[in-house]
């Protein structure tokens, strides 16, 4: 039976004494075998049992990366129940609508996320329970500690073994495991259900592209509600008899962030999963920590840089052609400098892969230049969530990879007419890991799912070599008031990564004569520069060249700048709006996976958009903008 719990019986007879779980709860990592996991897993579903869990009901889980995560997760799938996992970037008004929307009967959370259901528990129906994974002192009449829950499963363990293993036993492929519920407003996420089988299926998929041997660790940077981390992080590497590591626990949020780096040292990961956001965030401490060792190790890395990029290509060509004459010079950078910095990630490091956004090329063509590539996948969690990636033995740089087996894709036009290679379109694919559908949205679900295809809502093409490439949303697209159509991803990244002076930028075009941008600028460095040039920041001169030097960030990309090539002038913004504050989850235009919310930000906005498009607006030095300089600066 192609299942949960079946696959993890099968790593647990093949692994029995392989290491899985590795955790630091403060005196240093400790590991846990496949054996001790199935049997802490198999003591907590007998609790779960006892509490009167039945087939079908959902339980959810709401806490940071830890073994009790997963623990609680195979317990809950071996009882036939369905876990909801919940992002921890939730608001509280969030995980209530989910929780009710879900009818979910118990919630796991940790201690730091505890206090969100506390808040909203008497708004929610009363039969629900939490059970805290850290330990209160004195538990309210609506929670239990997990410790307390553990041993009540220690007690009858023995009696109810049996209706476990038969529970196990009529636990069917096409039974609900998840919901996972998608990053949107209180009153539109969609709960995304996620079959046994999909995942299964999903799974072995991956193995097509990816080799894990059981000697591998990962630590898993992700939350464990993503489902990229979910699907590749967890179940991959579990079948597989590896290991699975997490951030040293802490008792805040940002305690947890800033245990990454001692996490990744400690662990020595073979295999890491990230996400854009997070490859810029090693990338700029890979930088500082260079510079800060002086200019002649600033140089090298550079100049090492320069020389990796000729050679590398777009990776499937490396080291082609006269570029064959600068290997020396390669390995001769390795051993000076970048085998030095793949120190900061354990030393054991292979490669990264990277999925949950379009991941600019330049990182890409960073990171393989220091000899641990991250391969660029594309996924979404209606299709559990792996559809494609590069891999070791087979990638292109800038694509998205090529597809996972067994599995079909087509690129289709507006009317789902499939179209021919090469040719921009819709992407659909079909295959068992699509989802079951949308949890009570039968609505949603006939939109994007017929005859077996997901339409995903993405735009992209494949090329004549397998390579998949994936353009953005279709629903973010810039469209021109002569129909045409183009994905802003691409410029948006560029300017985010190699404009200084902007920190944030969401172009919109909706039919309209020219594109705008809503634009966060860094104002720190806006300061600077404009100090430096012996001017009051925020005095009327002040914030003149202040507005002006940030519209000079786009220069370069329009016609007669030094990046003229990359961008047509259409898709430039031609008006700049300024932002009091930028895009984060807090505000709730990034989502978990550190998405735009673009809707969200284009409503909040709209105001500013429409004043954007008149003759007092389109101009840099407006009104709206020297206020916002002024108050900034």
């Amino acid at each position: 039976m192609r299942t949960i719990p079946t696959l993890f019986k099968e790593s647990v007879d093949l692994f029995h004494s392989n290491t899985f779980l590795l955790e630091d709860k403060g005196q240093g990592y400790y590991e846990t075998t496949y054996a001790e996991t199935a049997t802490q897993v198999n003591i907590l579903a007998c609790a779960l049992l006892d509490l009167g869990v039945e087939k079908g009901d959902r339980l959810a889980i709401l806490s940071e990366g830890r073994n009790q995560w997963i623990i609680s997760e195979l317990a809950i799938l071996s009882c036939g129940a369905v876990n909801v996992p919940l992002s921890v970037k939730l608001t509280e008004l969030e995980v209530m609508f989910r929780l009710k929307h879900a009818g979910v009967k118990y919630i796991f959370a940790s201690g730091i996320h505890a206090p969100k259901i506390r808040a909203v528990m008497d708004q929610l129906p009363e039969a629900i329970k939490m059970i805290v994974f850290d330990e209160v002192e004195n538990p309210l009449p609506f929670e239990m500690n997990y410790s307390a829950l553990y041993e009540s499963g220690k007690e009858v363990h023995h009696t109810l073994q049996d209706s476990l293993d038969k529970r196990i036993s009529e636990v069917q492929e096409n039974d609900y495991a998840n919901i996972c519920y998608t990053s949107g407003t209180t009153a539109d996420p969609k709960g995304i259900i996620l079959s046994h089988l999909n995942y299964y299926a999903n799974v072995y998929q991956s193995y097509t592209l990816m080799d894990i041997p059981p000697t591998y660790r990962t630590l898993i940077l992700l939350p464990l509600d993503h489902s990229f981390a979910h699907t590749a992080g967890f179940y991959a590497f579990m079948r597989k008899g590896a290991g699975v590591g997490f951030i040293k626990l802490g008792k805040t949020s940002n305690e947890l962030l800033r245990n990454i780096t001692y996490s990744i040292q400690a662990i020595k990961p073979d295999l890491l999963m990230s996400v854009p956001a997070l490859a810029k965030t090693f990338k700029k401490s890979i930088v500082n920590g260079v510079n800060e060792k002086g200019k002649l190790t600033s140089w090298l890395l550079w100049s090492g840089l320069k020389v990796a990029y000729a050679y590398n290509k777009e990776g499937y060509n490396k080291g082609t052609g006269i570029s064959l004459l600068l290997k020396p010079l390669v390995w001769m950078y390795d051993k000076l400098v970048f085998s030095k910095i793949r120190n900061f990630f354990g030393g054991n490091l292979k490669f990264f892969i990277g999925g949950g956004a379009l991941l600019d090329i330049a990182l890409q063509r960073f990171y393989y230049a220091l000899g641990i590539p991250m391969m660029q996948g594309y996924g979404l969690s209606e299709a559990s969530p792996v559809i494609s990636s590069n891999a070791l033995h087979k990638h292109k740089l800038g694509s998205s990879g090529v597809l996972v087996t067994p599995m079909e894709l087509k690129i289709v036009d507006n009317d789902r007419k499939e179209l021919p290679v090469g040719e921009k379109g819709e992407i659909a694919i079909r295959g068992e890991n699509v989802m079951v559908g949308y949890w009570k949205n039968q609505q949603a679900t006939n939109e994007v799912i017929s005859d077996g295809w997901l339409y995903t809502g993405d735009l992209g093409y494949m090329d004549k070599e397998g390579f998949l490439f994936v353009l953005g949303r279709f629903k973010s697209l810039l469209i021109s008031n002569d129909g045409e159509k183009y994905s802003p991803e691409g410029i948006e990244e560029t300017l985010v990564q190699h404009a200084s002076l902007i920190q944030d930028i969401m172009l919109y075009n909706d039919q309209k004569p020219y594109t705008v941008a809503l634009v966060y600028p860094n104002f720190d460095a806006l300061k600077s520069m404009v100090s430096k040039r012996g001017v009051t920041p925020n005095s009327i001169r002040g914030v003149d060249i202040a507005l002006q030097l940030l519209k000079e960030e786009i220069d370069p990309y329009l016609a007669g700048g030094r990046h003229e090539s990359l961008f047509s002038d259409r898709w430039l913004p031609v008006a700049l709006g300024v932002l009091p504050e930028g895009f984060s989850q807090e505000n709730g235009f990034m989502n978990s996976t550190m998405k735009m919310v673009r809707g969200k930000i284009t409503t909040h906005y709209r105001d500013l958009i429409a004043y954007l498009y008149t003759p007092e607006g389109k101009p840099v030095h407006n009104e709206k903008n020297k206020t916002i300089m002024r108050a900034r600066l």
